[in-house]
């Protein structure tokens, strides 16, 4: 057949197959409820927009991270730790992004399923020792198999958006559009926690029922309070000054309100990083000794009440006591399982007892060393670590001021979550795990987004490289440099 045939065969082949979909489309119509099929419609009109350009879905993902309903899908004890089983609509985001991205990969060859990152190994080994570690699990029936498969999955999911960002970001204004609409989330999250404090409730993040999560809440804004709070002190502009330290009290007031101890812990070493680290230290110093002084007297009650009841015991109830001090029950028995989980773990210190093998806990390393035993433990660490060394080198080697504040947010944020996970599962929450694994992968793609400086090593200008060889064209081996992103070269096609 000639190329002028092929034309209205190919013409008739696509007319059938949409006249095929809009058949199953109309019948489906018929079949299921009205909400499902527009929530399939949105799925798929989501699926053709993200395909046709990315970064539309990057932004929908950085809008729905704290601002997205939750769909269950069981009640408590449906799966395991006596909790709601849900789905968020971030997740079906994050689905939809993966999917269409693998559909990109088959179309074009040269795209590579996944970058290569300073990163990957230390997240298969993480991902890989949880996998061990369940399974294991599920073989002494200490894991549901759903269960496990079902919390695996969503561990998964925060490193779906850490590749997301590192295999679609490629340019700077790409970034910092994105980083914008990161911060225009926190805003907004703020604002609807502020109006949650007439109620006389602590503050929680939007979408989480009646019971809350103001941990969760203060986690995350202990993440982006390290980020505004970086930005604004590298900035050079004085209204970029002003808008940063603007955003940073607005989220102060519901961080506050949350009343979570665990996020007002974190807080004081982000805090010291902040100034200890930063270029503008003269400038930091006076605002956080201001700061503390004036604590004492703008404090809300609730707050000061929130932290002197650590200190309190109740007839009765459990107690322990560090040195000179006693600790509310509510303390006590967070150490108290702290201490049980050791001891469990003595009973299986290599792989532990697998995720959700053991009952709750709200604390980050006790539980990961007992679900995932010596071998989980220690790949996280490993996780944990090299992503901190990675984000201390990308700050020392940063030159704009753009991304140095970011950077040095980042880190003050990181060490913040550190301290953080002491009384929370700061690094399995997944509204506070998506925007900090997105985070991460821009500090990753740091060397590629910040352009060298004008003069160069030697003196002569260099136009940056291009982050993906030309398609469709062979090119040389790029010159090595320190902690590159190594994205998979392209390849000729046949012709």
């Amino acid at each position: 057949m000639t190329s002028d045939g092929a034309v209205p065969g190919r013409l008739a082949g696509a007319a059938a197959i949409l006249v095929a979909l809009a058949l199953v489309v109309s019948l489906g119509v018929a079949e299921i409820p009205l909400n499902y099929a527009l929530a399939a419609a949105a799925a798929a009109a989501l699926f053709v927009l993200v395909f046709v350009r990315t970064d539309f879905g990057l932004e929908i993902l950085l809008l729905s991270m704290l601002l997205s309903p939750k769909f269950l899908l069981g009640g408590k004890s449906a799966l395991a730790e006596q909790r709601e089983i849900s789905l968020r609509f971030d997740d079906l985001v994050i689905l939809i992004i993966a999917f269409t991205w693998f559909a990109k990969t088959a179309v074009h060859k040269e795209l590579g399923l996944v970058s290569k990152t300073p990163l990957n190994r230390p997240i298969g080994a993480y991902m890989g020792a949880c996998a061990l570690a369940t399974a294991w699990g599920i073989g002494f029936a200490h894991v549901r198999p759903l269960a496990g498969l079902f919390y695996l999955l969503k561990y998964l999911e925060y490193f779906f958006v850490y590749y997301i960002a590192v295999n679609n970001i490629r340019a700077r204004p790409q970034a910092q559009r994105l980083v914008i609409i990161a911060l225009v989330t926190a805003a907004i999250v703020s604002v609807v926690g502020i109006a949650q404090i007439p109620s006389g409730e602590r503050v929680s993040a939007p979408f989480e029922g009646e019971a809350g999560e103001p941990n969760t809440l203060g986690g995350y804004l202990v993440l982006m309070m390290g980020i505004v709070a970086g930005l604004t002190t590298e900035a050079r502009r004085p209204r970029d000054r002003l808008l940063g330290a603007g955003l940073l009290l607005l989220m102060l007031v519901p961080f506050a309100y949350t009343l979570s101890r665990s996020s007002y812990l974190a807080l004081i070493p982000a805090t010291l990083l902040l100034v200890l680290v930063s270029s503008k230290r003269a400038l930091l110093v006076p605002v956080v000794v201001l700061g503390l002084l004036l604590i004492p007297y703008f404090a809300p009650k609730v707050v000061r009440e929130r932290v002197a009841y650590t200190f309190k015991t109740q007839y009765g109830q459990p107690t322990i006591r560090l040195g000179g001090a006693a600790f509310d029950p509510s303390t006590s028995e967070r150490l108290l399982s702290f201490k049980e989980a050791l001891e469990a773990w003595t009973t299986r210190p290599i792989l532990g007892f697998g995720i959700t093998g053991f009952h709750f806990m709200d604390a980050q390393y006790p539980r990961t060393l007992v679900e995932t035993g010596i071998v989980g433990f220690l790949a996280f660490v490993w996780m944990i670590s090299s992503v901190l060394r990675l984000t201390v080198s990308r700050y020392r080697a940063a030159q704009d001021p753009f991304w140095r504040g970011l950077s040095l947010g980042y880190l003050t944020g990181f060490v913040g979550l550190l301290f953080h996970a002491i009384g929370a599962n700061s690094f399995i929450i997944i509204r506070i795990m998506e925007p900090f694994w997105f985070f991460a992968g821009l500090v990753v793609l740091l060397p590629q987004l910040e352009p060298e400086p004008a003069g160069g090593p030697g003196g002569r200008p260099r136009p940056p490289a291009p982050l993906r060889p030309p398609l469709l064209l062979p090119t040389a081996p790029p010159a090595r440099r320190r902690d590159p992103v190594r994205r998979p070269p392209g390849r000729p096609s046949a012709r």
